[in-house]
């Protein structure tokens, strides 16, 4: 069970770590496409946080306790930690290459799952959030082009 629980954290901390990237970029966003960026990444923000609650619940389930702070979560993360301002293209392939990196994070924790039938409800979210991760792959790439 601890490896479940430790891809659970590293998946949970990434998913965190992804929105509050989203959320970051998306209050400094600049340049000619703005209205649209700052939407754009406000409705990717809101859906990943979306998905915090339901996964920290799913932890709890698990008997562990969720990590909830900036410096646990910095410790744990695949997420690049930068406080620079990236022009907008680079704030989406920043995006793009994090919300891979989440993905990567989700597979890892749903393989721990998978075999496992007490696991299945985590099992589905977690598919779920892959596939809505899969949905922001495709956006941040469609708008790269």
């Amino acid at each position: 069970m601890s490896d479940v629980i430790n891809s659970a954290k590293v998946a949970f901390a990434d998913t965190f770590s992804f929105y509050l990237k989203t959320h970051y970029y998306h209050w400094n966003v600049e340049g000619n496409l703005f209205p649209m960026i700052h939407e754009f990444f406000e409705k990717i923000y809101s859906e990943v946080y979306g998905a915090v609650d339901p996964f920290a619940e799913f932890i709890r389930t698990l008997g562990a306790y969720t990590p909830g702070t900036l410096s646990r979560w910095a410790e744990i993360t695949t997420i690049d930690q930068s406080d620079t301002i990236p022009n907008q293209t680079e704030m989406i392939s920043n995006l793009l290459a994090e919300n891979n990196k989440v993905i990567r994070s989700l597979i890892a924790a749903f393989e721990q799952t998978n075999n496992s039938s007490e696991l299945s409800g985590f099992a589905n979210f977690l598919q779920d959030r892959i596939a809505a991760h899969k949905k922001h792959e495709w956006m941040l790439k469609a708008t790269l082009k």
